[in-house]
């Protein structure tokens, strides 16, 4: 069965699309902010502290000489740890700023398209929908074709 599909629906069924495209855009902007954190803090320290090893193993001198010969700290083996040390600084607070404005541009994003979402719902209401197709209706294929099929 095929229910009409007015204009407005079709035009927020694009509109969906292309919010819809943003937001995977914007997921894989959060995901290389979030992995560029992550290199940037293992390059201060990755694996266990020697305090750590010293507290699970006992303080005894073998364990602790072998907890710091396993120094994991690319800043501290750094021919200059301090520029080194600076430049971890810089990457992870870039990261950061990154991370917390791509964040917020998807909260953005999701506000919007939750109020378009409602629109297209109920335009497709308006039309003879029942809430249930609407909300199940397919956005890409609303958008390109304008019609559904059961």
């Amino acid at each position: 069965m095929s229910e009409p599909v007015p204009d407005r629906a079709r035009q927020l069924a694009a509109e969906l699309e292309v919010r819809f495209a943003r937001d995977a855009q914007l997921a894989r902007e959060l995901n290389d902010a979030h992995e560029r954190l992550q290199r940037a803090n293992d390059r201060l320290w990755s694996g266990l502290h020697p305090d750590v090893i010293a507290a699970a193993y006992g303080e005894h001198p073998g364990i602790v000489e072998i907890a710091v010969a396993e120094n994991r700290s690319q800043v501290l083996r750094a021919p200059d740890p301090l520029r080194a040390l600076e430049e971890t600084h810089w990457a992870i607070h870039q990261a950061h700023c990154d991370y917390q404005r791509v964040a917020e541009d998807r909260r953005h994003l999701a506000a919007a398209t939750g109020e378009t979402i409602r629109a297209f719902v109920d335009e497709l209401v308006a039309a003879g929908w029942s809430e249930h197709e609407a909300r199940n209706a397919s956005v890409h294929h609303l958008a390109s074709h304008g019609r559904a099929s059961d």
